[in-house]
């Protein structure tokens, strides 16, 4: 098979050599961009790019478009809602914001009622969830992980410690959070073999040295973390944080604006540990593309918000709710029971893919939220950032849409509906773009 048959211009094509070129005027320079995607359409898992290129899309927009591209149920439910009314403030009702609202309530992991504040995007979600936390236990200082991506507002920020490139030049952020190494059995960063009990004895030794238990509003985690290089945790460690955060008082705050719906194969990933969150951010995947992101937490801690402790302009949008309650049916209803099964035909070709390449370190992951971490070929397993690059861009000259996580990671997260079809068409552009990256390496 001819890996780049979809392919029919030199990348980037005339079209979107031009829209570039207009972009780079007017749009802030800011955006990390990878490479010259310019795209025109898409359905399902396929893109087309202005120049008519096909595309398969396994970033999925950061792992937004958890239905694939313009699923017809979702924008027949954005054009119903378009339809009725664009706007009414957060000041006021309406039954697509207040049947997300019961939507969330009957599947929030917490183990008891649950309450939810809508917003736009996962920075959002993420200030509500430390606004919350800091309300309701009256302390001022949070836990956080190293590796960690949790937004780039001031509050988000200071968690956020995958690349130094999100401080850089806004120091400083908000104070009082401490962070700690996340769990990794690849890198291992403490003796002996159980990282996830030694970062637990870690955080023992803050609170007895530095960090007063007593003062600590939360501790915020991702339960697989994203950005710092789709890490699983090991297991008995989110029990662990669970247990010490009873012990002295303190919420537990997962951060699922990547992990959650449906995106590991289980509703949210939190589930695969069984592990109870007090509070819970979501975003991404959550309206299939549009922006909207939720707050949840247990009802016992948000019922304590007074009436303007927090809000918002656009909260509860009809639009973006519409999407988001049609998100939810589609996964429920057999998505995420999809990215379970077709996740685990990607990572045995991938494991399969590792038997050919030593550069491939480790494939890790759940569901459709894999990593594959390339390695120099040397002992010490160091990462191949230049390879994994290249790796990533030239799968872009083969028609394959991928993006990097951690230190040396590429991570695959297709929206929920690929089939092993599109998979193992992947693969095979895949392994054209390890090849093509090998050779110039």
């Amino acid at each position: 098979m001819n890996a780049s048959v979809h392919i029919k211009t030199s990348l980037p094509g005339p079209k979107a050599q031009a829209m570039i070129a207009r972009d780079a005027e007017v749009i802030s320079p800011s955006y990390p961009r990878d490479y010259p995607f310019v795209m025109s359409h898409g359905r399902g898992t396929e893109v087309w790019d202005v120049d008519g290129n096909r595309f398969l899309d396994f970033a999925a927009g950061i792992a937004v478009c958890a239905t694939g591209h313009a699923h017809p149920e979702v924008v027949d439910a954005v054009k119903a809602a378009a339809d009725r009314f664009l706007h009414i403030s957060s000041d006021y009702w309406h039954e697509q914001m207040t049947g997300l609202g019961e939507r969330i309530a009957r599947v929030a992991p917490m183990g008891e009622p649950a309450m939810s504040f809508l917003c736009q995007s996962g920075t959002e979600a993420v200030e509500g969830a430390l606004k919350l936390a800091r309300y309701v236990t009256r302390r001022p200082r949070y836990l956080g992980f190293l590796g960690g991506f949790h937004g780039r507002t001031m509050g988000s920020l200071s968690f956020t410690s995958s690349k130094y490139t999100q401080q850089l030049g806004f120091a400083p952020t908000m104070p009082g959070v401490t962070h700690v190494p996340f769990p990794n059995p690849f890198r291992p960063l403490f003796a002996g073999s159980d990282q996830g009990q030694a970062v637990l004895n870690y955080i023992r030794m803050l609170f007895e040295r530095s960090v007063p238990a007593s003062e600590v509003a939360a501790i915020m985690v991702e339960p697989i973390q994203g950005e710092g290089g789709y890490l699983v945790p090991p297991e008995g460690f989110l029990a662990g944080l669970r247990a010490l955060c009873d012990e002295h008082g303190i919420l537990l705050i997962f951060d699922e604006v990547q992990s959650g719906v449906g995106r590991t194969g289980k509703l949210f990933a939190s589930e695969h540990w069984g592990v109870k969150p007090d509070i819970m951010t979501l975003a991404k995947g959550l309206g299939s593309g549009l922006p909207i992101g939720a707050v949840v937490a247990k009802r016992s801690l948000m019922s304590q918000w007074k009436r303007g402790a927090h809000g918002n302009t656009y909260g509860g949008n009809p639009l973006a709710c519409a999407a988001a309650n049609a998100t939810l049916d589609l996964v429920v209803g057999g998505l995420a029971e999809n990215a379970s099964r077709t996740g685990a035909h990607f990572m045995k070709r991938l494991h399969e893919l590792a038997k050919d390449y030593p550069c491939i370190g480790e494939v890790r992951g759940k569901g459709l939220m894999i990593g594959m971490e390339l390695i120099e070929n040397d002992e010490q397993r160091t990462p191949a950032r230049a390879l994994c690059d290249a790796v990533v861009t030239r799968a872009f000259h083969h028609g394959l849409l991928l993006l990097s996580c951690g230190t040396s990671t590429v991570r695959f997260m297709p929206p929920l509906n690929v089939s092993t079809q599109e998979i193992d068409e992947a693969m095979v552009l895949l392994r054209a773009a390890l090849d093509d990256a090998l050779a110039a390496h």
